[in-house]
């Protein structure tokens, strides 16, 4: 067995409820935590003061990967192309800039594949790419009924109206990628 490789990335594409749902199914994604990042708000904020837009922080998901079986950049291309990056501050009916989309990148290394998967990724689509790449100052976790949340709520009327179809296009898409 080859030894582990392990990287993390943080991104935000909308609700983080859509996004942890899909790196949780990945082959080498290894751990994801849904919380917030990108405010100046002091101290660690909770999700009613993130919905408020006033925080300034973006919900975001952690992944924690092994970078041996899957790669930075895949988890960026899946990133961008399971969300719409050309809508400012929305996804969906989410509206705010906590639904930014973002990446957060940890080092040099990351920034420069993020710069480069956007510029790649942005030929597909007709409208321009708004996805913010910014360095991660910190990163909260949100609180605990946030986590595994689809898992834990599938048939709650969100879940069933926007994550399993999301999901559906997803697991179809990338077949080969899920554990």
């Amino acid at each position: 067995m080859t030894n582990k490789k392990i990287q993390i990335a943080t991104v935000g594409g909308g609700c983080f409820w859509c996004t942890e749902a899909i790196f949780r199914e990945l082959k080498g994604v290894e751990k994801v935590v849904s919380g917030y990042s990108g405010g100046d708000a002091p101290g660690k904020p909770t999700y009613r003061e993130v919905c408020s837009g006033l925080t300034g922080h973006a919900e975001v998901v952690q992944i924690t990967f092994d970078a041996n079986m899957i790669s930075y950049e895949e988890i960026l291309l899946i990133f961008m192309t399971t969300h719409d990056p050309t809508t400012m501050n929305r996804q969906g009916a989410d509206r705010g800039t906590q639904y930014r989309s973002v990446i957060y990148y940890h080092d040099e290394t990351q920034k420069e594949i993020a710069e480069v998967v956007v510029k790649e990724v942005a030929k597909y689509f007709d409208d321009p790419v708004v996805t913010e790449i910014s360095p991660l100052d910190v990163f909260y976790d949100a609180e605990d009924y946030h986590q595994d949340y689809y898992r834990n709520n599938t048939q709650q009327g969100y879940c069933n109206a926007v994550i399993t179809p999301k999901l559906a296009k997803f697991r179809k898409l990338y077949a080969e990628k899920l554990k």
